[in-house]
C-alpha cells in the first residue's frame, strides 16, 4: 500500500520545554520519570502501528520507482520499518533542476523569515520528541537515551543555527574606511546543496547540515543513508510542516555507488556536505574536484570518522579512578562503538594498568545486552555486513593480541546483529586493531611510560577527530591541549557527546575537513563572502 502521511502522535504532544530566542541547550529526558516512560510505552505502540508502509521520493511531486530500500529493525531483523524508493538518475536529475530553480526565490527571502521556519521547527520537534525517539530506536538501534540525545542534539541546531543566521546577517564584518569610499562586506548563498548523512545520528546530524545550507539561503537535496531513510523522511516531513517549500527541499532515497555518485559529479551542484566513511569522503573530495562542465568549484565539507584515545595518567583517588572507568565504558561502548567520537584506544600508565583493568573489566562484564526497545545499555550493530566487518576485526586482533573480554556474537532471543563488548590488551601502536576504524564495541588497550610516549601513541594514526586525557596533572594536561592531535580534546571527560554551541565538532587529519557543525563558523561554510565598494567622492 503506497503512503506517504501518518497521523501525527498528537495525544502525546508536550507543552513546549522553551521557545527562548536565547540559545540554551534543550535539556535531556528522565526516563527514570514514570510519566516519560508511560509517554516513550505509548510512542512505541503508534510507531508499531505504522511499520511497513511505502514511502515516496519527495520533488516537485511523489514518486515512486520498481527498485525498493527495505528499512530494517537491526534488534529484531523481522521487523520491517518502512519500504523507500530507491531512485533513479533520472529523478536525481530532476530534483537537482527542480531545487535549482527554487534557489532562485529561496536566496530571496527575508533572513527573519527563513530563520522563524526554523524556530518553529523546532517547537514542532519537542512537541513529537517521543514519537522521533520511538522511531529512531526501532529504526537504528538506539537505547532511548541515545536516541533522546539525538533529538534534542537536532532541537539545538535548530536554534542555534536560527540565532547564529541573525547574528551573520545583523552584525556584518567591519571593514577599514578608505576615503571617499563606503565599503560593504556580506554573504550570498551558493546554490544548490548536496546533504549526504550518515545512520548512525540519523536525525542530528542529517538536520544539521541540511538546516546549515537551507537557513542560509540554499537549496537541498536530501539523500539520507540507506540504512535509515525513515528518520530522513520525518526530517523531511518536519521541514514541510514548519515552512520549508517543496523542491527547496528534496527528499531523494537511494544508493550512494548509484544515486550519490551522479549527484557529487553533477555540474549543478554547488556543495556536498557529507558525513560517513574515510573512503567514501574520500572519493567524494576527489570526484567534486575532478569533474568538467561546471562553472564554479564544489565546496566539500567532510566528517570522515575517527581512531580516537583516552590517556589515562597516573591516578590514585578512588573516586576519580572510578568517574575515569565509568567515562571510558561510556566512551567505548554506547551505541555499540559506532559513533565517529568513540573511543577505540584506551592508553593508561603503567602504574594504574592492572588496578585499572581490574575495575575495568568488572564494570564490563556488567554492561546489559538487549533489544534497545527494552532499553537495555548494548544493543545491535546496524546491518549483518557491519557485525561481519568487526567480527573480522575480532578475529584479527585475536591473532596479535590478547582477548580479555567478549569477542563473540552475541545469541540472542530476537533475530538481530548483537556483539558482545569486547576488550583486549597488549596491544601494540602498530597493530591493526589500533591503527583501522572498527566502528564497532571494540576496545583495545594499551600501556604506556610517561607522558610523552602516551602522546606519540595518541598521534599514531591517520584521524585526528576526538580524544580525552583523565589527569590531574596540571603540566600533563597543559601538553595534552598544545600536542595532542584531534579536532576535540576533552580533559577529564568522556570523549563522545559533543553538545551544539558547547564543544564545535569536527577533526582533523583524514578525520574530514574540521568544519566545526554546531560551531561559530559553521554557517560560513554555506555561504559566499562578498564584497562591495562604491565610489563617493568623485
Amino acid at each position: 500500500m503506497k503512503t506517504t502521511n501518518f497521523t501525527k502522535l498528537n495525544h502525546l504532544n508536550d507543552p513546549i520545554i522553551h521557545s527562548s530566542w536565547e540559545y540554551a541547550t534543550e535539556p535531556f529526558l528522565d526516563f527514570k520519570n514514570p510519566i516519560n516512560i508511560e509517554k516513550i510505552k505509548k510512542a512505541f505502540e503508534f510507531v508499531e502501528s505504522n511499520l511497513n508502509k511505502e514511502y515516496p521520493i519527495f520533488i516537485d511531486k511523489e514518486y515512486y520507482v520498481d527498485k525498493k530500500i527495505l528499512s530494517i529493525n537491526p534488534g529484531d531483523t523481522n521487523q520491517v520499518i518502512g519500504i523507500f524508493q530507491d531512485a533513479t538518475i533520472e529523478l536525481a536529475d530532476k530534483a537537482v533542476k527542480y531545487a535549482n530553480e527554487k534557489f532562485k526565490t529561496w536566496a530571496k527571502l527575508n533572513v527573519y523569515d527563513r530563520v522563524n521556519i526554523f524556530r518553529l521547527a523546532a517547537n514542532i520537534l519537542r512537541k513529537r520528541r517521543f514519537e522521533f525517539i520511538a522511531w529512531m530506536v526501532l529504526e537504528v538501534g538506539k537505547n532511548w537515551t541515545e536516541a533522546d540525545a539525538d533529538v534534542a542534539e537536532a532541537i539545538d541546531y535548530l536554534e542555534y543555527y536560527s540565532n547564529l543566521m541573525i547574528d551573520i546577517h545583523e552584525n556584518p564584518k567591519k571593514l577599514l574606511p578608505f576615503p571617499g569610499e563606503v565599503n560593504y562586506y556580506y554573504y550570498l548563498p551558493l546554490g544548490v546543496v548536496v546533504v549526504i548523512p550518515p545512520w548512525n545520528f540519523p536525525l542530528a546530524i542529517p538536520l544539521g547540515m541540511t538546516v546549515a545550507a537551507l537557513i542560509t539561503g540554499n537549496t537541498v537535496i536530501l539523500k539520507p543513508a540507506e540504512d535509515a531513510p525513515m528518520m530522513s523522511y520525518l526530517l523531511y516531513e518536519l521541514l514541510i510542516e514548519a515552512g520549508v517549500p517543496e523542491g527547496v527541499i528534496n527528499y531523494l532515497p537511494g544508493t550512494g555507488e548509484i544515486v550519490g555518485d551522479y549527484l557529487v559529479k553533477h555540474p549543478d551542484i554547488h556543495m556536498i556536505a557529507f558525513t560517513g566513511s574515510k573512503e567514501v569522503g574520500l572519493l567524494i573530495h576527489k570526484n567534486a574536484a575532478n569533474y568538467p562542465g561546471r562553472s564554479h568549484l564544489k565546496r566539500v565539507i567532510a566528517e570522515m570518522g575517527g581512531k580516537n584515545a583516552i590517556i589515562v595518567d597516573e591516578i590514585y583517588d578512588e573516586d576519580f579512578m572510578n568517574y575515569a572507568v565509568n567515562s571510558v565504558i561510556a566512551s567505548a561502548f554506547g551505541f555499540q562503538g559506532q559513533k565517529c567520537s568513540a573511543l577505540s584506544r584506551l592508553l593508561l600508565h603503567k602504574n594504574i594498568y592492572d588496578k585499572f583493568m581490574n575495575k575495568l573489566l568488572e564494570n564490563v562484564s556488567k554492561i546489559e545486552i538487549g533489544l534497545p526497545k527494552e532499553n537495555k545499555f548494548l544493543g545491535p550493530v546496524i546491518n549483518e555486513q557491519a557485525l561481519n566487518k568487526i567480527m573480522n576485526y575480532i578475529e584479527i586482533g585475536k591473532k596479535q593480541n590478547k582477548l580479555v573480554f567478549g569477542g563473540k556474537r552475541y545469541d540472542y532471543k530476537y533475530s538481530g546483529y548483537y556483539i558482545e563488548p569486547t576488550v583486549f590488551e597488549d596491544v601494540k601502536v602498530n597493530d591493526v586493531i589500533a591503527q583501522e576504524e572498527i566502528f564497532g564495541p571494540v576496545l583495545a588497550v594499551m600501556k604506556y611510560s610517561d607522558f610523552d610516549e602516551a602522546i606519540s601513541i595518541a598521534n599514531s594514526v591517520e584521524y585526528g577527530l576526538t580524544g580525552a586525557v583523565f589527569s590531574q596533572n596540571r603540566f600533563n594536561i597543559n601538553k595534552a591541549k598544545n600536542e595532542f592531535y584531534c579536532g576535540n580534546l576533552y580533559i577529564n571527560r568522556k570523549c563522545t557527546g559533543a553538545i551544539v554551541g558547547v564543544h564545535p565538532f569536527g577533526g582533523f587529519k583524514f578525520s574530514g575537513t574540521n568544519s566545526k557543525a554546531g560551531g561559530p563558523d559553521y554557517l560560513l561554510f554555506f555561504l559566499n563572502p562578498k564584497s562591495v565598494s562604491e565610489k563617493i567622492d568623485f
